[in-house]
C-alpha cells in the first residue's frame, strides 16, 4: 500500500466501482454511499459461486441503503469483471475501483483491464496473496507510466493499494480472543495496543496510556443493552471522547490506546527448530544418554589400552573399534591384559548394537512426524480453540503464533487453505465435524481459555459455541457471524444465559469494510479498532490540504467523536517509509513520535498517524464539510 494524497483525478466524475461476489461488495457500497456519500456503481455476478471459506453471499439488508443518502447504487450484473463490464460500469470516468473478488486471479485480470481503461484510476484490489499483491502494486503502476510517461509520481504512489479482508480483520479476531481482552492492529513494524480499562473505584485515577480512545457502553453489562451498537442511544459508547468527559464520566470503562514498537518473533521457535531437525528432537533424551556412555566407554577402553600395552594412540583407537564391532581376529596368542580388553570391547559393542536400531527407529518417527498432524497433549490447557482453518482462520492462526499463544485447531476439510501452516508451525490440528460427539473434547475445550469459531457457516459457529459452553460455561467465545441483526440477537441471548462469560460476535466484511472504503478514497488506513459494534480507523495521511490540520496546534486540530491525532512522522521526506503498513526496507525510516506535545503546531509537509471514527475521516476527506447537523457515528 502507497501513503495516498488527497487530490482527485480531474478527468473523473467522482463515482465509485464496487465489483465483488460476496457480502463484502455490499457492505463496501452501503460504507462508501452513506458515510463518503460517494454515488456507486455495484457490478454484481449473475450467479453467486459459494467457495470454501468464503463469506456467504447476501442480497442487501433492508435498510442498508437508507433513505436520505441519495440513490441507490446502480447495479450492472455479470459474471465476471470482463472489460465490457467495466464499461457499462463507466470505469473510464470513475475516481476508483474496489476489486473484492475471492479468486486472486480474477482480481489480477480485471486490475489489468481496468488500469488499461483508465490510467489514472485509483485501484484497490483485495488480495490474499500478499506477495502476489505487492508485485501487482509494482506492475499496475509501471503501467500508469507507460501509458502517461509523464505522470506525477504522487498520484502513481496513490493509483494501487492491495488489501485483504483476512488481514485486516485478524487482528481485531485474535484481540478479541485473548484473555487481556486487548485489542490490536499491527501493519508491518508498527504495532498499536487498545487495552479496555474497568471503570475506576472511588478515589482511583485512571491510566490514560496515550490518549482515551473511547468510553465504554454504559449498558456493556446489561442484558438488555445492544453491546455499543446504534440502538444503545444515549448510553452506547462515546468514541474519542474530550479529556473533560472522560473526568466527568461515572461507572463507565474505556479503552486507552498503547504503542509498542516491536510485534514480536517473525516466527514461532517451533517452526525455526523444525526447519533444522536439531538432535535434541531426532533422538530422545534417554537415547542420548545412553550413547554418551558406549562413547565414554570408548575412550576409557582407548586409554587402557595405550597404559597398559605397547601400542600409540591410533593404533589404540583402531583396536578398540574393530573389537567393538566384533571383526577383528581372536587375540588367542596375544598377552593376558589384551585378552581381557578385546572381552570388554566385545560387551561394549553388544550394547551399542541396540542402541543403533532404537536410533535408527526414533529418527525415522520424527521425521514422519514433521509431516503429520499433530494431536493436543493430554495436560494442555488455557489454549485457544480455533475452528475452521480457512482464509480467515489461517490468518487468524499466524497472529495467535505471533504472540505465542498455544492453539487447537478444528478443520473439518483436510485440503483446506491453514493445514500446512498448522503442520508447518506444530499446531496441533484435530480432524473432523466440530458437531460431531467428541470433537470439542478432543480439542480439551473444557481447560481451554477461548473459543473462536470462524468457520464460513453461521450455524455451525453457533452450534459449536452452544456445545463448547455446555462444557465449559466460562468459556470466551468470538463468532464469525455473517448477518449484524443475527449476531446482536446471538450475542444478548448467550449474556443473558451466561452472564459471566466473555461473549463477542464479529462480521469480517463489517470489520473490513471501512479499510477498503478508506483506500478508495485515497488515504492509507493501517487498521481498525472494534469498539463494542462500532470502529475506530487508523489511518497515516499528510497534512497538506487538509484546513482543519494545517497550521493548527495538535491540540486545535482534535475534534471529539471525530478524529485525534496520535503520532507525527518525524523521519525526513526523503527519508520516509513510504508505506508504514509494510516491513521496512534497507534506507527507509520511519520514526513515529507518539507524546506529541499538545501545543506543536501541523505543518503542511508533516505525516501524522490519526485515530478517526469512520464519519470523522469522511470529513477530512469530502471536498467540504459535512452538515453540522449530522450525528456523528461509529
Amino acid at each position: 500500500m502507497s501513503l495516498l494524497t488527497h487530490q482527485e483525478n480531474p478527468r473523473t466524475d467522482g463515482h465509485m466501482v464496487v465489483c465483488g461476489d460476496d457480502g463484502l461488495a455490499h457492505r463496501l457500497a452501503a460504507e462508501l454511499r452513506e458515510v463518503y456519500r460517494r454515488q456507486v456503481v455495484l457490478v454484481v455476478p449473475v450467479t453467486e459461486p459459494q467457495d470454501h471459506g468464503a463469506e456467504p453471499t447476501a442480497p442487501v439488508p433492508a435498510g442498508q441503503f437508507s433513505a436520505g443518502t441519495g440513490p441507490p447504487p446502480r447495479e450492472v450484473p455479470s459474471p465476471a469483471p470482463t472489460r465490457e463490464a467495466l464499461r457499462r460500469a463507466r470505469v473510464e470516468s470513475a475516481a476508483a475501483l474496489a476489486l473484492l473478488y475471492e479468486d486472486d486471479e480474477t482480481n489480477l485480470r480485471a486490475a489489468l483491464a481496468a488500469r488499461r481503461l483508465n490510467p489514472g484510476l485509483r485501484l484497490v484490489v483485495r488480495m490474499y496473496n500478499r506477495k502476489l499483491g505487492d508485485r501487482l502494486e509494482e506492475l499496475l503502476d509501471q503501467a500508469v507510466l507507460v501509458t502517461e510517461p509523464g505522470v506525477d509520481r504522487t498520484v502513481l504512489d496513490a493509483s494501487t493499494t492491495v488489501l485483504s479482508d483476512a488481514d485486516t480483520a485478524a487482528p481485531a479476531l485474535v484481540a478479541t480472543a485473548i484473555a487481556d481482552t486487548r485489542k490490536v492492529v499491527q501493519a508491518g513494524g508498527l504495532l498499536l495496543r487498545a487495552a479496555e480499562r474497568p471503570a475506576p473505584g472511588r478515589g482511583e485515577v485512571p491510566d490514560p496510556g496515550l490518549c482515551t480512545l473511547a468510553l465504554l457502553s454504559s449498558t456493556t453489562t446489561d442484558p438488555a443493552g445492544a453491546e455499543g451498537s446504534d440502538t444503545s442511544g444515549a448510553g452506547g459508547p462515546d468514541l474519542l471522547p474530550d479529556d473533560r468527559v472522560v473526568l466527568a464520566s461515572q461507572g463507565r470503562g474505556t479503552i486507552v490506546l498503547e504503542a509498542v514498537r516491536r510485534a514480536g518473533p517473525a516466527l514461532p521457535p517451533r517452526r525455526l527448530a523444525r526447519r533444522g531437525a536439531p538432535l535434541g528432537e531426532v533422538f530422545s533424551a534417554r537415547l542420548r544418554w545412553a550413547l554418551a556412555g558406549v562413547v565414554a566407554a570408548v575412550l576409557v577402553l582407548t586409554g587402557t589400552t595405550i597404559a597398559l600395552t605397547d601400542a600409540g594412540p591410533v593404533q589404540a583407537a583402531y583396536l578398540t573399534l574393530l573389537d567393538l564391532f566384533s571383526i577383528n581376529d581372536p587375540a588367542l596368542e596375544e598377552p593376558t591384559t589384551r585378552q581381557v580388553l578385546q572381552l570388554l570391547s566385545g560387551l561394549a559393542g553388544l550394547a551399542l548394537l541396540p542402541l543403533l536400531v532404537a536410533g535408527a527407529l526414533e529418527a525415522l518417527g520424527t521425521f514422519r512426524a514433521v509431516g503429520a498432524l499433530r494431536r493436543p497433549p493430554r495436560i494442555l490447557s488455557g489454549h485457544i480453540v480455533l475452528l475452521g482453518l480457512g482464509k480467515i482462520g489461517a490468518r487468524v492462526l499466524a497472529r495467535l503464533r505471533e504472540y505465542d499463544i498455544p492453539v487447537v485447531c478444528v478443520e473439518q476439510d483436510p485440503d483446506a487453505r491453514g493445514i500446512p501452516l498448522a503442520r508447518d508451525l506444530g499446531v496441533p490440528v484435530i480432524l473432523g465435524d466440530v458437531t460431531e460427539d467428541g470433537v470439542l473434547d478432543a480439542a480439551r475445550v473444557h481447560r481451554a481459555d477461548a473459543l473462536l469459531a470462524l468457520t464460513s457457516s453461521d450455524t455451525t459457529n453457533l452450534e459449536a459455541v452452544l456445545a463448547a459452553r455446555t462444557l465449559h460455561s466460562g468459556l470466551r467465545t468470538v463468532l464469525r457471524l455473517y448477518d449484524d441483526d443475527f449476531a446482536t440477537a446471538v450475542y444478548r441471548t448467550l449474556r443473558s444465559a451466561h452472564p459471566d462469560a466473555v461473549t463477542r460476535s464479529r462480521s469480517v466484511s463489517h470489520l473490513a469494510a471501512p479499510a477498503f472504503a478508506g483506500a478508495m478514497m485515497g488515504r492509507q488506513i493501517l487498521g481498525a479498532i472494534p469498539v463494542e459494534r462500532k470502529v475506530l480507523l487508523f489511518a497515516a495521511l499528510l497534512v497538506a490540504g487538509h484546513p482543519q490540520l494545517e497550521g493548527r496546534t495538535v491540540a486545535e486540530s482534535f475534534r471529539a467523536d471525530s478524529w485525534r491525532v496520535l503520532a507525527l512522522d518525524t523521519a525526513d521526506a526523503s527519508a520516509r517509509r513510504p508505506d508504514l503498513a509494510s516491513t521496512p526496507l534497507d534506507g527507509e525510516r520511519s520514526e513515529l513520535l507518539w507524546d506529541l506535545h499538545p501545543g506543536y503546531v501541523l505543518r503542511p509537509r508533516d505525516r501524522v498517524v490519526i485515530a478517526a471514527t469512520r464519519r470523522g475521516l469522511a470529513e477530512l476527506l469530502a471536498a467540504g464539510p459535512q452538515p453540522a447537523s449530522e450525528p456523528a457515528a461509529g
